[in-house]
């Protein structure tokens, strides 16, 4: 069964989120990075990029598949983990210590929009 931790909110699109003030750390869910299987490349945006909640900001490959990153939160990213270009496999490993974007929000309020770890977790259970 996928890792789900309490108290980061959740999107449809498997991102999660941890509030932390005004910046929102972003990064894809273990359920993702298991579905996905091994992660080869990370498309990162750039530093300064808007963003509006549900906008896609870059994407995982592996071997199985492509997919787009969405961002549960609107606003500007103000880093992004560049480890990841050269270690994309850090996803597989641990998907909640290898954050992919921080986002300052222009609408903190948007997360009440996602989903707690319970309301995930039943919707990933198989």
């Amino acid at each position: 069964m996928s890792k789900v931790i309490e108290g980061l909110f959740y999107s449809e699109s498997h991102e999660w989120v941890k509030v932390d003030g005004e910046t929102a750390t972003v990064g894809v869910t273990d359920f993702a990075q298991a579905e996905m299987g091994n992660i080869t490349y990370v498309d990162l945006p750039d530093e300064g990029d808007t963003l509006e909640a549900g906008d896609a900001f870059g994407a995982l490959e592996s071997v199985k598949a492509a997919s787009d990153l969405y961002s549960p939160v609107s606003g500007e990213v103000v880093e992004v983990n560049s480890e990841l270009e050269d270690a994309p496999e850090k996803v597989n490993e641990d998907p909640y210590a290898n954050w992919i974007i921080k986002v300052r929000m222009s609408d903190p309020s948007e997360v009440e929009g996602l989903l707690d770890a319970a309301a995930y977790e039943a919707k990933t259970k198989k």
